[in-house]
């Protein structure tokens, strides 16, 4: 197993001359020994590639259903408001579960549930390629979404335990491989499922199949050390916060203001951009769905980046950058050719994707010893805003066009002055 330095970075914490504990980010202070076991474990690379794997694979199924909208559109006599309703009940079955499992988790580990959840995406999978009527696309949805509420709070949790107290980079890690299987899903649609038909989405089984495997062995590491990590966890919740609770709270419902404001937005790109290059520049459904694919591809790369860069700068200086930071290109995009469409989709997928590790781990800082709960509430509200994104912009859609739908989202990153409200407690320098 591949390890790092034995010692924490001290931008990341640094002891407290005073008091000997150590003064993380957001203000949370640790044992000392909280912190010093993770950096002496070290990084827990191969745990976190598979994590990141597994990530790809669920992700790369679950962005099948966003990528074939098309195709059912025209199969099933679609509405855009119907397309907005199948990614609303897959969001909110996923949006509404996350936070429940991961509170339960939390108090009773669940090492094989990531092998469950798989095989409830598998399920969902095989009744996506096999639906004869809308009712069963919805069904099979809220399949896919079950398997993701289990998927990502319990992975979320094992990789801050293989972190080796680099929680950013970590988290970096295991959602880079979410982004690059939401990037490929796309691309495989393009290549296997648009010429091949509804039907075709079941050799994807395969992937689902591959990825139970891997998570049952991930289980069984998480199974050999989730007694230690529980006692850790402990510690870390009796832990001084040096932060009011009134003033964790607010914390926190500004970083659920932020994640609303990327994902709402983030919607409009994974929803309707197929259709916006379709309907403005006429460009052919493969074609289309290969801009998706940039996209997507330049979301996985500053979700890679983003997290590190937390660890070593501060965790506020990329959110400020990653969402008040895209606005200028938000709101060119409505405006452009066909070429600088794509540019500044490239830009705009690489910078707002660099917000959301950020984001979590300064949650988890907030909320030591929680982080089942943590990762449940912020990816299940993420699904959550992106469900609803989702469902209101295909109204808005059939009501004004999809054009429109991009004029009225590029002021949304304009929320991203909220970060201005977020602690801004520093690490403060060894003695």
């Amino acid at each position: 197993m591949s390890t790092t330095s034995q010692h924490l970075d001290a931008t990341i914490a640094s002891p407290d001359p005073a008091s000997g504990a150590v003064v993380e980010r957001a203000g949370v202070v640790a044992p000392r020994t909280a912190v010093a076991d993770d950096a002496k474990e070290g990084t827990a690379f191969r745990v976190l590639g598979f994590l990141s794997f597994s990530h790809f694979l669920n992700d790369m199924i679950q962005s099948l259903i966003l990528a074939i909208y098309p195709m059912l559109k025209g199969e099933f006599s679609l509405s855009f408001a119907q397309i907005g309703l199948i990614t609303l009940v897959y969001q909110l079955t996923a949006s509404i579960l996350q936070p429940i499992i991961g509170l339960y988790t939390d108090k009773h580990p669940q090492p094989r549930s990531l092998s469950i959840g798989m095989m409830s995406t598998l399920t969902g999978l095989v009744m996506l390629a096999f639906a004869t009527s809308y009712p069963m696309l919805l069904v099979a949805a809220a399949f896919v979404g079950t398997g993701s509420s289990i998927f990502h709070p319990e992975s979320s949790r094992i990789a801050r335990m293989a972190s080796g107290g680099k929680h950013g980079l970590a988290q970096s890690i295991f959602q880079v491989g979410g982004n690059a299987g939401s990037a490929a899903g796309p691309l495989l649609a393009a290549l296997i499922v648009i010429p091949h038909g509804q039907t075709s989405v079941a050799w994807f089984s395969i992937a689902a199949l591959i990825a139970i495997v891997v998570l049952w062995n991930v289980g069984n590491w998480y199974a050999a050390r989730h007694a230690a990590f529980r006692a850790k966890a402990k510690a870390q919740r009796d832990a001084h916060v040096g932060l009011p609770r009134a003033r964790i709270a607010g914390a926190v419902a500004v970083l659920l203001l932020l994640i609303f404001s990327k994902y709402f937005y983030v919607a409009s790109i994974s929803s309707f951009y197929t259709f916006y290059l379709i309907d403005k520049f006429g460009l052919s459904v493969q074609s289309a769905q290969l801009h998706l694919f940039v996209f997507l591809a330049a979301v996985a790369g500053g979700t890679l980046l983003g997290g590190p860069i937390g660890d070593r700068i501060g965790r506020k200086r990329v959110i400020w950058f990653s969402i008040l930071g895209v606005a200028p290109f938000t709101l060119a995009l409505p405006h452009a050719s066909l070429l600088w469409t794509t540019a500044l989709t490239v830009v705009i997928g690489f910078v707002i994707a660099s917000a959301f590790s950020a984001i979590l781990v300064f949650a988890q800082e907030l909320m030591p010893g929680k982080v089942g709960t943590v990762s449940g509430l912020f990816f299940g509200f993420a699904f959550g805003m992106g469900g609803l994104g989702a469902a209101v912009l295909g109204w808005l859609a059939d009501a004004r066009g999809v054009p429109f739908v991009y004029e009225v989202c590029a002021f949304l990153p304009l929320l991203g002055i909220a970060t201005a409200l977020l602690p801004d407690v520093r690490s403060r320098k060894p003695a």
